[in-house]
This record gives C-alpha cells, sequence and structure tokens, in this order.
C-alpha cells in the first residue's frame, strides 16, 4: 500500500493575480506538486481594494489559471478569513505557506495562522519582505500579528533575515538565493530581439525594467544616464514598466534634460511572453535602487544571461558579485552609477560578465526552496 502524498496549503497571489509574487507562488505550487506533494492553492477573491492599488490593473489579461487556485480570501472582509481558514482545517496539511511582502496581508494572514492548530499543521511564512519599502506607522505592529502566529520562516536575503530578527522574532529560519524564474520562455538572439523591437542592432543598450516606484531610483538613473550621454551620446536607454506614481514627474525631467529618443519609455505591465524581448535586447539591466530586500528583477536577468548594474542595498550585492556578475555601485550617487554605465561598455565588460552570470546560475536553484519548506515541516517528498 503507497503512503499517501504530503499536503500542504498555499496562500499567495496566484493567477488571475499578476507580478512578481504572483510568478514566485505559481513556480512554487507547479514545482512542490511535481515533487509529490498534494496542494491546496489558495489565493484572494480581493487582493487589494481598488482605491488602494496604485496600478492599472490587479490581474493578467491573459485569464489563464495553471495551478487551479481558489479565491477566497478577502482581505477586508474577516468572515471570509474564517471560511479560508475552515477550507484548510478541512484540507488538513501537513503544513501552511503563506507568501507575503506587506503588512497589509498581515491582519488576514494572522487571523487564518491562529484558526490552524499548530499541533497538525506547521505555518511557514516565505518572508519577501519583513519590513515594506516604505515604512509607514503601525507597519512593525500589524507584522508582528502575524509573524508570531507562523512556527518557521524562509527568506530570500540576509537583509529580511535582520528585519525579522529586529522585530524579535526568533522562529526556526531558513535563507536561501531567490531562484531565477523560467516561465517567461528561452531567450532570443540580441539582434533578432532587437529588430522585433525596433531599435537600432549596434547601439549600447540599458534596461530598467519593473513596476516603477519611487525606491527603485529610476530619478537617480535619468541624471547618471544623462551625465554618461555627454561622453557617450550612442547610449539608450530602455525604461519598460508601469508607473505606480510619478510618471508626469519622470516625463518631465526627461524633457527638461533633452533625452529624446535616447531614452525609450515603455510605460505599460510587460506580458509574460514579451518578458524575453527586452531583456535579450539590451546589454545591461540596470537596477539603482535606494532600498531593497532582493529583487525578482535581477533572477530574471540572470535567467537571460544579462549582467547588471545595481547599487549596494538589502541583498542585491549578495546575489551580483561585484566585477564578476555586474558592477556595484553605492546608492544615491549618481556620478558613481555615471562612471559604472561608461566603465561597462568602454572597457569591454559585457562578455566577462556574461560569463559570470552563467557560471552564478547553479546558486538560484528552486530545489533549495522546496527543500526548505520540506526540512522546516519535517516533510519528505514521497520515494
Amino acid at each position: 500500500m503507497s503512503e499517501a502524498p504530503p499536503r500542504l496549503s498555499l496562500i499567495g497571489p496566484l493567477p488571475p493575480y499578476r507580478g512578481g509574487i504572483a510568478h514566485f507562488s505559481t513556480t512554487t505550487v507547479r514545482g512542490l506538486r511535481a515533487r509529490g506533494h498534494e496542494i491546496q492553492a489558495l489565493t484572494f477573491s480581493r487582493q487589494y481594494p481598488s482605491l488602494l492599488f496604485p496600478g492599472r490593473s490587479q490581474f493578467s489579461e491573459s485569464g489563464e489559471d495553471p495551478v487551479g487556485a481558489l479565491r477566497c480570501l478577502d482581505t477586508l472582509n474577516p468572515w471570509t478569513w474564517e471560511s479560508t481558514a475552515r477550507r484548510i482545517r478541512d484540507f488538513d496539511p501537513q503544513v501552511l505557506v503563506f507568501n507575503h511582502w506587506m503588512p497589509f496581508f498581515a491582519p488576514a494572514y494572522g487571523t487564518v495562522a491562529r484558526r490552524i492548530d499548530s499541533r497538525r499543521t506547521r505555518r511557514i511564512c516565505l518572508t519577501h519582505n519583513a519590513i515594506p519599502h516604505e515604512d509607514r506607522p503601525g507597519d512593525a505592529l500589524l507584522s508582528r500579528y502575524f509573524f508570531r502566529a507562523c512556527d518557521g520562516f524562509i527568506t530570500l536575503s540576509r537583509e529580511v533575515e535582520n528585519d525579522l530578527r529586529s522585530l524579535g522574532i526568533d522562529a526556526p529560519l531558513r535563507c536561501i538565493d531567490h531562484p531565477i524564474y523560467s516561465l517567461f520562455g528561452e531567450g532570443l538572439a540580441r539582434d533578432r530581439a532587437r529588430d522585433q523591437l525596433k531599435l537600432d542592432p549596434d547601439r549600447p543598450i540599458l534596461l530598467f525594467f519593473g513596476y516603477i516606484r519611487p525606491y527603485k531610483g529610476l530619478d537617480l538613473l535619468i541624471e547618471a544616464f544623462a551625465q554618461a550621454r555627454e561622453r557617450r551620446p550612442d547610449l539608450q536607454l530602455l525604461v519598460v514598466g508601469e508607473f505606480y506614481e510619478g510618471e508626469e514627474r519622470i516625463r518631465s525631467r526627461v524633457s527638461e534634460l533633452g533625452l529624446g529618443e535616447s531614452l525609450r519609455l515603455v510605460a505599460e505591465y510587460v506580458a509574460d511572453e514579451e518578458v524575453k524581448l527586452w531583456f535579450s535586447a539590451c546589454d545591461v539591466v540596470v537596477q539603482p535602487y535606494l532600498s531593497a530586500t532582493q529583487s525578482g528583477v535581477a533572477q530574471i536577468a540572470f535567467q537571460f544571461g544579462r549582467p547588471m548594474i545595481l547599487t549596494d542595498v538589502g541583498g542585491l550585492a549578495e546575489v551580483v558579485p561585484h566585477e564578476q556578475a555586474g558592477f556595484v555601485v553605492p546608492p544615491h550617487d549618481p556620478t558613481a552609477l555615471r562612471e559604472a554605465i561608461l566603465r561597462f561598455f568602454e572597457e569591454g565588460w559585457s562578455g566577462r560578465l556574461e560569463a559570470g552570470v552563467a557560471r552564478a546560475r547553479g546558486r538560484f536553484s528552486w530545489d533549495r526552496l522546496y527543500e526548505a519548506v520540506e526540512d522546516l515541516a519535517d516533510l519528505r517528498p514521497p520515494g
């Protein structure tokens, strides 16, 4: 008689919701199922109220649901917190995994966790952020409410581990590197990608990619780029992502600096199947963040073999060692960023750093995440 597969419940953004955490949750569910676990995938019936969501849409246009997620948790309706906990108890999992990144979710998550018997189910927080990038009054209190109901934690950088400990959390913890995404498909030859995007095949191109928010430092990059063009007028910067705020200010500054066609602004959410075009077309990805924990954008760059220029904040430098897979510069320093951009192209670092990216890819296996979940829950996959 065969042994029943371990049962796991996972709560987090899943299709039809979009974005980096939804991508992460989807890959986690698929990977754990592939290891032989029976997975109950749960997502939000309402993630954010429309008035509080800064983007254009919370939902993917494809409408696909590759994991069969049940939409049951409304972050603003406590009745659904109770009913979601009841669904989990009925499934009777050995482990319940929460994908957490903002204190906004802590009341719902914390209540669900407290309705689950820890003697039967280990409650694990997969912690993308312990302290948000843009801190607000009450965030620490909300976060502790949820975190203190958890039996274990997985973090994706030492920065987040330190943040958890600073909040007084001393539960068992595993820190792993953020895995590399594979769901965006195979990369294209650089010339082919540029042809499809109508880009110059020979021009040096930088890419800033992802949701645009103040902590990501786009303002600083634009200043550094404008300075770099004084010496290298052939440079082109692609800014590709949906604005959460500040679009008018950014467009005004681009105009003031006279950047014209040297800065191509694609202010929209990029569909999954188009991500490979932008990364394949560029020479280097730039992340001038002012604060960070870790970055899913860096892992997409790794997927497509692109080196990075980024700031030494959070766990970014843990992932991209200086002069091996990219350049690391101080934050809030447009001069240092400018010099790194010029050095990358003028000293011919592209090939060396692409080789370093290829060597580093082995660190970022999804199996390390799945093993951390199994270890914290004292589970082993069948067989």
